[in-house]
């Protein structure tokens, strides 16, 4: 009987520790959490690229009201839930629009949507067009809105045309959609198969990025070939971004960055702005041992999309790591935990619980991003400055530089490049 009473008191000490530990593990989650809140609230978090610009063209959709439908991540109301102090939203063009023309036409009507759903809620959004912009919203409690072009085609091979984007408030350009333009070959995609046409830049498309140096509107380098990466580094004299791309060491599909890139996006003073699409973070389906694969995924879990920033921080560093979500722009194919914008702060409550301390917190959620823009900012006032003007290159006929000597495309100097 003895034995049996002493079994039973060490069982119910272990069951008293146990609740104590349950009790106090839920106590510090709930302080975590608490913390992270604040923190995030503090913090000016951006995200580099969402496609709600697509729904809102196309389908009328207005931000004002949350989605009651299910089907779309982004909305006015989980934009507030989700704390997000500025967002970029995509104006995506279609590889279609390359094929069949109306590029430059199919990027203004999704600006134009931009402006209106602004127009419509001035006290929720105000564009913004330069980091003090972005600074001064944060602290009004408003929405800074900008844009970023997806696909480079869709400034018809025209530099006016990019400057004319520039001065509607496009602040970055992905160089290629899925699709090889006319001067920069793209990566391709999971069922796209990459077409090599450039090997990389042609001199037209190494213009481009100087003509973006010189606007200040930052480079993508989101969905370019492996060589088009290695031409932008090259070339620019300004920090570039991916808006939206994960690790390739992780998830082995082209959209996705080598470590090489990573640490070259580094010695720039970029910055990787982490995917949310789970075919771009699973890291069982497609990992660097295994074929690349032929078509996507519809699963991935938080776990897998934390991995990516925490992979991107060890091989970058800190300070060049962001948020690029691609809401509206994945069909849904989020993981758990981060179907819709209003989930954000579970980014920052995840970084806090790996140990990362605030003031790294915040360089993801948003800082680092303002770094790049910034930097983009001064090295355009630099440029501009020391003389240099508008660039009047063409891709057909004729290039003139600045002392108007002129240079044939057809030259082979320039085409074997």
């Amino acid at each position: 009987m003895g034995l049996i009473l002493l079994a039973g008191a060490v069982i119910g000490e272990a069951q008293t520790a146990a609740r104590h530990a349950t009790g106090s593990s839920l106590a510090a989650e709930v302080r975590l959490r608490a913390r992270a809140e604040r923190l995030h609230r503090r913090s000016i978090v951006i995200d580099t690229h969402n496609d709600i610009t697509t729904p809102i063209a196309d389908e009328g959709f207005d931000m004002g009201a949350l989605d009651q439908t299910g089907k779309y991540q982004t909305d006015i109301p989980r934009m507030k839930a989700g704390g997000l102090g500025a967002e970029f939203f995509s104006i995506y063009v279609s590889s279609k629009y390359a094929r069949e023309g109306g590029s430059a036409r199919r990027a203004m009507e999704m600006i134009d949507g931009v402006y209106e759903q602004v127009r419509r809620h001035p006290r929720a959004m105000e564009m913004a067009f330069t980091v003090a912009d972005i600074r001064r919203l944060h602290r009004q409690g408003r929405i800074a809105a900008l844009m970023g072009i997806e696909g480079g085609h869709a400034i018809e091979d025209s530099l006016a045309a990019l400057r004319l984007f520039h001065r509607l408030g496009v602040r970055y350009m992905t160089l290629t959609h899925t699709n090889t333009n006319n001067w920069a070959d793209a990566a391709g995609g999971i069922s796209v198969t990459a077409e090599k046409r450039h090997n990389g830049l042609s001199e037209f498309g190494r213009e481009v990025v100087r003509e973006m140096n010189r606007l200040g509107m930052m480079v993508d380098i989101s969905h370019v070939s492996d060589e088009t990466f290695e031409d932008v580094i090259a070339t620019t004299q300004s920090p570039v971004i991916a808006s939206h791309s994960s690790a390739r060491a992780l998830t082995n599909v082209p959209r996705n960055l080598t470590d090489d890139m990573l640490r070259a996006v580094a010695k720039n003073g970029g910055v990787v702005m982490v995917n949310f699409y789970n075919s771009f973070i699973n890291t069982e389906y497609a990992r660097p041992d295994m074929p690349r694969p032929t078509k996507g995924v519809d699963t991935a879990t938080l776990d897998m999309l934390m991995a990516h920033f925490e992979h991107i921080i060890r091989v970058a560093g800190i300070d060049h790591v962001g948020i690029g979500s691609d809401f509206d722009g994945v069909d849904g194919q989020l993981p758990a935990g981060m179907e819709d914008v209003s989930k954000l702060p579970t980014i920052t409550y995840e970084l806090l619980k790996r140990g990362y301390s605030e003031a790294d917190v915040r360089k993801v959620l948003g800082e680092n991003l303002l770094r790049v823009m910034a930097r983009n900012e001064a090295v355009a006032r630099r440029l501009r400055a020391g003389g240099a003007k508008p660039s009047a290159v063409r891709i057909a006929g004729r290039v003139v530089d600045q002392a108007t000597t002129t240079l044939s495309l057809s030259s082979p100097a320039i085409i074997g490049r």
